[in-house]
């Protein structure tokens, strides 16, 4: 039996094609034939510069025109310039599972440009050996972590790495080989604690996979972004955005930060309220005065859930997770603007959507309007139930 779908996705052909196209290959001209369909991925010097889904057919020279931007070229070409000092690198990956997508995962580490230190995997209590055996077939550091809980797991990743900077990926994600050196490099200055990367879509088969691309994607855009003191006192009435810094399966710390301000919180992430540990300790960094980037040269690729019941446990872990995570950065730092947005932001903006399904029915926007809803209420009562809990 098929999955249902949103109307608005039943025109659609699956699987979406991606279509990658370099700037410098000689294609992309006015005469070129019209793309009709699918996420399209323009390159220079190997890394992408700007994307667009095209839903009616377009040139290809039009399009580049329409969404790769000069300053992003200029950055690209800054990045390549800029020498890379020694950088003693962790890779940290956390996983639970899932063999397969390990291996894949680890078979992209030796293409590095940068050759990290060491390579950390931390078993979160999988059933039987399977994992072990990929990480040993891989010749890298094997922790078992039998606390379930994806921020258990990250903790006992940092604990056991020896290294200055650590950087986590995910089992799930393919890494663009100057994914770490890129990274790295935007390590410029004392003050950045954190930096993230540009995370693609690795394929669109399903519907679902569309949908969270669509609306839930892991990508930050094409332009270097710093969150400084400037970004969280602006957003204080309602709480700092934290979520739109990057993404957890492509991020990088200064080692130290963690003997600063602590671990990750194990009340926030998968097996646990069900999302944004990550996003929760970016908040904790500006909090105590330190800077996030968002590095789009350091790229990779993330494959999402295929099965619509697969995507709807995960968006409902992820409000779960994110309202979770308000109440904590609430508890850790007093800040009034994260119950504001608890109390005031969220249910008017529900409210609203809720009265445009209701009206024009369901579109891929709001197919798992009830899943947001309930996980949203589901992550305010399992914080609470732990309120007095700081564990890291």
């Amino acid at each position: 039996m098929r999955e249902p779908i949103p109307s608005d996705l039943k025109g659609v052909n699956f699987p979406v094609p991606i279509h990658y196209l370099d700037l410098a290959s000689g294609h992309i001209d006015a005469g070129s034939s019209p793309i009709s369909d699918g996420l399209v991925v323009f390159l220079s010097d190997g890394l992408p510069v700007g994307q667009a889904f095209i839903e009616t057919p377009e040139t290809t020279a039009a399009l580049a025109e329409r969404v790769v931007r000069p300053d992003t070229l200029e950055h690209i070409a800054q990045i390549a310039q800029t020498p890379l000092r020694n950088r003693d690198v962790s890779i940290l990956i956390c996983t639970k599972d899932r063999p397969e997508e390990l291996r894949r995962c680890l078979a992209s580490i030796p293409e590095q440009s940068l050759r990290p230190v060491e390579i950390i995997v931390v078993d979160n209590a999988s059933a039987g050996d399977a994992t072990r055996r990929v990480v040993e077939e891989a010749g890298v550091t094997y922790v078992r972590e039998d606390r379930v809980g994806l921020d258990f797991a990250r903790n006992a990743a940092v604990r056991a790495a020896k290294t200055e900077f650590v950087a986590f990926t995910d089992d799930d994600v393919v890494l663009h080989r100057q994914w770490l050196e890129n990274l790295m490099k935007a390590f410029d200055q004392p003050e950045i604690a954190c930096v993230t990367g540009l995370v693609l879509p690795g394929e669109l088969t399903t519907p679902a996979q569309f949908i969270f691309e669509k609306h839930w994607s892991f990508g930050r855009g094409y332009l270097r972004q710093d969150f400084d003191q400037d970004f969280y006192r602006r957003h204080e009435r309602y709480g700092a955005p934290v979520w739109t810094i990057g993404a957890g399966a492509s991020q990088a710390f200064r080692r130290k930060v963690f003997n600063e301000i602590g671990l990750f919180d194990v009340r926030l992430d998968m097996g646990a309220a069900g999302c944004s540990g990550d996003s929760e300790y970016w908040n904790r960094l500006l909090h105590h005065g330190h800077i996030c980037r968002y590095e789009p040269t350091a790229v990779s690729w993330h494959f999402h859930r295929k099965d619509m019941k697969g995507l709807a446990k995960q968006i409902y872990q992820y409000m779960s997770g994110h309202i979770a995570a308000l109440l904590v950065q609430y508890q850790n730092t007093g800040k009034n603007g994260n119950l504001r947005r608890i109390l005031l932001s969220f249910p008017k903006y529900y409210a609203g959507r809720l009265r445009k399904r209701l009206r024009k029915g369901a579109t891929s926007h709001d197919f798992f309007l009830r899943q947001e809803m309930l996980g949203s209420v589901n992550g305010a009562f399992y914080v609470l139930r732990r309120w007095k809990m700081r564990a890291w």
